[in-house]
């Protein structure tokens, strides 16, 4: 008898599952509350631009080859990406530049020659980043750490004399200044904590890891953009047999004896040997398992920030940008002090600005440019965010306009906004939160839910809200270490 699986989202997580069970032989059938597939990985169109709507970063493209391959299927036939040669595009207000070329040769003389750093200073630093990851990825982001085995592996076992040089018992910001002499340098190396939406004066220097998956193992672009990634897995899942049920908002995960046995929508009972929540965990608690146990401890934990993104288009061509840049802040602890402790956000925010046409030109109108431009901003608390998003607005193009020399309000020809609410709304992530629970402390990545329920059977849980964390790499990760305990 085939067995039959349900799945609650259609996050990346959920149609990278819906694959991987699939293959496996179960007939597969996804709820999404939303009319389109993706969660965060989406698209929107303004007036002749396209936008990436969330998450604009691609690491780890094996990660998405490997679902085609399980399928049978070549990857290039559906799906084509290019390495990037530049990464970023680093300013600050005093006029410094810096081009974090992809090659670390190339990089570290960059860096030596604009900020005077040694480059020797940051290949030591990427070889650190690598050496964290050789130890940890396969024990934190490839395996359950809810499982005893992970713990008595080998490799768990060679890494717990190493604890000490992977950074576990300082923040990153110790770990950064202790290695760098130059601020700016400092600040560049501090970035990666808002990768997964933490605060680098306070998470742990394990976080030190995140630079590898750039420089070591490549930063790339979708030839069709970032949303070519849900589009692609989408027609594989579905060529699969896959079945989607759009604008079908789940009422209730159906648990009988202590065992999942299938799902509610729209008054109808859908059974199933097995069902899978790709939703926010926090968020499924409250509602689909609100009659459930819950687990008080993990969900009472703090959140990771949120983003406010002004989606521009602008009519102009800017040859000082590239794909993605960086407009830094001048007090960068202060920055955070604000997002973490004040819940506020700062009035020189760091400015991120994701511009998709300068590899996709269609992207944009000719002669034009589409500006993804993101602030990190704390997560949803309630707090006055007309008036905040009104304010930091009028920062953000105060601080662009000086630092790229430009008059920007006059060259905004479209405009749409996404605030904490909205990505809330949008996403059902929990306050906003773009990562789930914060990781603004060394145990952070013990209190993830784990892939699987301890107290109902036949539940399991994948998405960047549970184990091994946010980001599309770690929710594509997360997809393959559920199923595997299928």
């Amino acid at each position: 008898m085939i067995k039959k699986a349900l799945i609650i989202g259609s996050g990346i997580a959920g149609i990278a599952a819906s694959i991987r069970l699939a293959v496996k032989g179960y007939q597969v059938e996804v709820f999404e509350a939303n009319s389109y597939p993706g969660g965060k990985l989406s698209q929107t169109d303004i007036g002749g631009y396209r936008f990436d709507a969330g998450p604009s970063l691609f690491t780890e493209s094996h990660l998405v080859d490997e679902l085609f391959i399980l399928a049978g299927k070549n990857p290039r036939d559906y799906f084509e990406y290019q390495k990037l040669e530049a990464i970023c595009q680093y300013f600050w207000e005093d006029g410094k530049r810096l081009t974090a070329w992809s090659d670390i040769d190339r990089f570290a003389e960059e860096v030596e020659t604009k900020l005077g750093e040694p480059a020797k200073h940051t290949r030591e630093a990427l070889r650190q980043s690598a050496y964290i990851f050789q130890h940890l990825a396969p024990l934190f982001m490839e395996r359950s750490l809810h499982r005893l085995s992970t713990w008595t592996s080998p490799q768990a076992l060679q890494s717990y004399f190493k604890m000490g040089k992977l950074g576990i018992f300082s923040t990153m910001n110790q770990a950064n200044e202790k290695r760098f002499s130059n601020p700016k340098l400092i600040q560049l190396f501090n970035r990666y904590a808002t990768y997964n939406g933490s605060d680098p004066y306070q998470t742990p220097a394990t976080l030190n890891i995140i630079p590898h998956l750039e420089f070591g193992r490549g930063a790339y672009f979708p030839k069709k953009g970032m949303h070519d990634i849900t589009i692609s897995l989408f027609h594989l899942s579905k060529s699969l047999g896959v079945k989607f049920h759009f604008e079908s908002k789940v009422d209730e995960i159906l648990v009988e004896n202590g065992k999942a046995v299938g799902l509610s929508c729209k008054g109808k009972r859908f059974l199933a040997d097995i069902v899978i929540n790709n939703m926010d965990m926090v968020n499924a608690y409250k509602t689909i398992l609100h009659a459930q146990k819950q687990p008080k401890r993990l969900l009472k934990q703090p959140k990771s920030s949120s983003a406010l993104i002004f989606y521009w288009g602008v009519k102009k061509n800017f040859p000082e940008l590239g794909l993605h840049n960086i407009l830094f802040s001048d007090d960068y602890k202060e920055e955070f002090n604000c997002i973490f402790k004040k819940r506020s956000i700062h009035p020189d925010p760091t400015v991120y600005i994701n511009v998709t046409s300068t590899m996709k030109p269609d992207d944009a109108p000719a002669g034009c440019m589409n500006w993804f431009t993101m602030i990190n901003v704390p997560n949803n608390q309630g707090q006055d965010w007309d008036g905040l998003v009104n304010e930091a607005r009028w920062h953000v193009i105060a601080k662009i306009n000086r630092m790229l020399k430009t008059d920007l309000e006059s060259l905004i020809e479209v405009e749409e906004t996404l605030d904490p609410r909205s990505i809330e709304l949008k996403t059902s992530s929990a306050h906003g939160a773009l990562y789930g629970n914060s990781s603004n402390n060394r145990f952070a990545a013990f209190l993830r839910h784990a892939n699987f329920s301890s107290d109902i059977k036949n539940l399991y849980f994948c998405g960047g809200s549970v184990h091994p964390g946010g980001g599309i790499p770690l929710s594509l990760m997360s997809a393959k270490i559920m199923c595997d305990m299928v």
